[in-house]
C-alpha cells in the first residue's frame, strides 16, 4: 500500500438520501445516518452521490441535503458534496450553491447526455475548477455518464493542482492500478475507490481509501478493513473484505425484472437501514420503487449472516 498522505484518505461512504412516506427528505434519519458513519469511524462523508440519489433530487431537496449533512456532522470529517450535473456551467452552480452551505470539497463527473470529447472533459474540470473555491475531485463512473476518465486524463489534471483526487467507480481495476501508481509522484492527490467488493485489492494497488455504498449499511466493518490493510494485515482486510462480499448480496433481494440495477442496489441500502433501525423508512425516489416484505425479509437474512444487529 502507498505510503503517500493525501488530504481526502480513509473510509468516506456516499450517504444515503432518507425519504418520508410521502418523498420529502426525512432530516431526523438522515441526522441519524451520519451519526451512525461517525459512529462507525469513517474519515469523510460524501452528499449527493449516486448512492444519494442526487440525480432524482430538486435543487431545493439537494440544498437541504448539505445542510443537514454538515450540521450533524458538526466539523468532525469533512463533507464532499457531489454537484452532478450535465454541463460544466450547471456544474458550477451546483458547485457554488454547496460552498455556500457548508460543503469542504466538490465531487464533479464528466458531462453527459451531450456528447463530448476528451479536450471538453479536460476544459471542463479546469473551468469548474477556476469558477468554485473549493477542492474538486473527479467522479469516474462511465456506467452512468457514458465517459471513462483515464490515467491519461485525470493526471496532467492532478499534476497541475486543478484536481484533489478521483473516486473511481469505474470497474476497471486495470485503469486504476495505472492511476494509482501514476499518482505516487503528485503530493496531495487522492485515488478512491469506489469498487467495494475489492477494496482490499486497490488498498494494496495504492488506493488512499474508498467510497463504498454498502458503508452506509457497515461502516465499521469498511474502517475495520482500511485499517488491516493501512498496518500491512493483509489476512485480516482479506477476511473483511470477504465478509462484506457476502453482505452485497443484499442488492440481488429484488424480485428479478421488477427494478433497475440503480434501484435493487440503493433499496437494498434503505431496507438495511430501516432494519438497523436507523431510518425511518425504504422508500425510493420515482420512478423507483422500495422493497417489498419478501425482498426485505431476504436482506434481513443476510443482515444475520454478516452479525449485524437489527432493530
Amino acid at each position: 500500500m502507498t505510503t503517500r498522505t493525501a488530504p481526502y484518505s480513509g473510509v468516506i461512504p456516499p450517504v444515503v438520501t432518507p425519504l418520508t412516506a410521502d418523498g420529502e427528505l426525512d432530516r431526523p434519519s438522515l441526522e441519524r445516518v451520519v451519526g451512525h458513519l461517525l459512529d462507525g469511524g469513517v474519515s469523510g462523508l460524501f452528499a449527493l452521490g449516486s448512492s444519494g440519489e442526487t440525480a432524482y433530487l430538486t435543487p431545493g431537496q439537494q440544498d437541504e441535503v448539505i445542510k443537514v449533512i454538515t450540521a450533524a456532522s458538526g466539523g468532525q470529517v469533512p463533507v464532499l458534496v457531489g454537484a452532478i450535473e450535465t454541463t460544466t456551467n450547471r456544474a458550477i452552480e451546483r458547485g457554488r450553491a454547496a460552498a455556500a452551505l457548508g460543503a469542504d470539497a466538490v465531487v464533479v463527473t464528466a458531462p453527459f447526455y451531450t456528447r463530448t470529447h476528451a479536450t471538453e472533459i479536460d476544459r471542463h474540470f479546469r473551468d469548474i475548477a477556476d469558477a468554485v473555491e473549493l477542492p474538486l475531485l473527479a467522479y469516474d463512473v462511465p456506467v452512468c455518464v457514458h465517459s471513462k476518465l483515464d490515467p491519461e486524463l485525470l493526471l496532467p489534471l492532478a499534476a497541475d493542482g486543478v484536481l484533489a483526487g478521483v473516486k473511481d467507480s469505474s470497474g476497471d481495476d486495470g485503469s486504476f492500478r495505472r492511476l494509482a501508481i501514476g499518482a505516487r509522484g503528485i503530493p496531495g492527490f487522492a485515488v478512491l475507490t469506489g469498487h467495494e467488493l475489492v477494496v482490499d485489492a486497490m488498498m494494496l494497488s495504492g488506493a488512499d481509501g474508498s467510497v463504498p455504498g454498502l458503508g452506509n449499511v457497515d461502516p465499521h466493518g469498511y474502517v475495520r478493513l482500511h485499517e488491516a490493510a493501512v498496518r500491512g494485515d493483509w489476512a485480516a482486510a482479506k477476511a473483511e473484505q470477504d465478509r462484506l462480499v457476502a453482505l452485497f448480496d443484499i442488492v440481488g433481494a429484488a424480485a428479478p425484472g421488477t427494478a433497475s440495477a440503480t434501484a435493487a442496489g440503493l433499496g437494498a441500502f434503505k431496507t438495511a437501514l430501516m432494519l438497523r433501525g436507523i431510518i425511518a423508512t425504504n422508500v425510493m425516489s420515482p420512478p423507483m420503487r422500495r422493497l417489498d416484505a419478501a425482498e426485505t425479509a431476504r436482506i434481513a437474512a443476510h443482515l444475520d449472516r454478516a452479525g449485524l444487529s437489527r432493530a
